[in-house]
């Protein structure tokens, strides 16, 4: 009896848990339905429902910042450079000058003729003069005032040809006229400083040939143009007392010559106060001032 009730306890144990079972599924089914449906609704409202693109957020405004304009190269055409002073030779003036500062530290007692064929000679070149007061040399003052003459002409345009520049040289005077000759110079310039026993004996004075000199009378009329335009002007520029032009024939540094020459006696070395003055360097400005003043004279510059 026992064991029938067991059995039938059995039974209701299964039937129970079948139908439990059976009643889990169709909730199961259900609930699956359920949710199929709300996809299939949502898919239909995303279909429908118009796709709005997203609306860009806007950059802040900037400010613009204006480009500069570029500065402008200076007009180099309106305005020009200065031009800077010449510190040699300035433009040409198209003339040239020869300068023979003369004599040399050492004489040559050797002897030339004194022009082209002569019978007559003379020493090729002496040592000149010295200073009474001063104890300078000739050659010496004549080298120092020749280095201004040439500096003073170059400035005011002229081509120079020094025939010596230093003492230690050995040139006679027909070599000096022939070097003068062949540097394509259209005057020679002979820078001398005179002398004289007597000491009271001053001033300047200039040398040329005279219409009658048997070597170079056809250009004696310019040799003695140039002449008195530089005595005149270096007086002017000095003053010194203006001992004019004064006539040599027997010079070789003038015979030798093809081109007009003059020789400038300066002053004499052997007064005190043309000594004293020519050794002043204002007054050796002055006289290589004097001497251009005459050149530039003749050029009609």
């Amino acid at each position: 009896m026992k064991n029938k009730k067991l059995n039938i306890l059995v039974v209701l144990g299964i039937l129970i848990a079948v139908v439990g079972t059976i009643v889990g599924i169709r909730s199961t089914l259900k609930i699956m339905q359920t949710t199929s449906k709300q996809t299939k609704l949502a898919s239909v409202a995303l279909a429908a429902k118009p796709i709005v693109e997203p609306i860009p957020t806007e950059s802040p405004e900037t400010t613009e910042t204006p480009t500069p304009e570029p500065t402008k190269a200076p007009d180099i055409t309106a305005t020009p450079e200065p031009t800077e002073e010449p510190t040699s030779t300035p433009v040409g003036n198209g003339h040239i000058v020869a300068i023979d500062a003369g004599h040399q530290a050492q004489g040559n007692s050797a002897k030339e003729p004194i022009g082209p064929g002569a019978s007559e000679t003379k020493p090729k070149v002496a040592s000149g003069t010295t200073g009474r007061t001063t104890g300078v040399p000739e050659y010496q003052l004549n080298l120092d005032v020749s280095l201004k003459l040439r500096e003073e002409l170059q400035n005011r345009g002229y081509q120079v040809v020094m025939i010596r520049e230093d003492h230690n040289v050995d040139i006679s005077n027909a070599e000096r006229a022939e070097i003068a000759n062949n540097s394509g110079a259209e005057i020679f310039l002979r820078i001398h400083a005179n002398g004289s026993d007597d000491t009271s004996v001053k001033g300047a004075l200039t040398m040329a040939p005279s219409s009658s000199n048997p070597y170079v009378s056809s250009i004696a009329s310019s040799c003695q143009d140039l002449s008195q335009k530089v005595v005149d002007s270096y007086c002017a520029a000095t003053g010194f007392k203006n001992m004019g032009v004064q006539n040599y024939d027997n010079m070789s540094g003038i015979n030798w010559c093809k081109i007009p020459v003059t020789i400038v006696e300066m002053g004499f070395m052997t007064n005190p106060d043309d000594d004293t003055a020519m050794q002043d360097q204002d007054m050796q400005n002055r006289m290589a001032t004097g001497i251009a003043d005459g050149v530039d004279d003749y050029f009609g510059i």
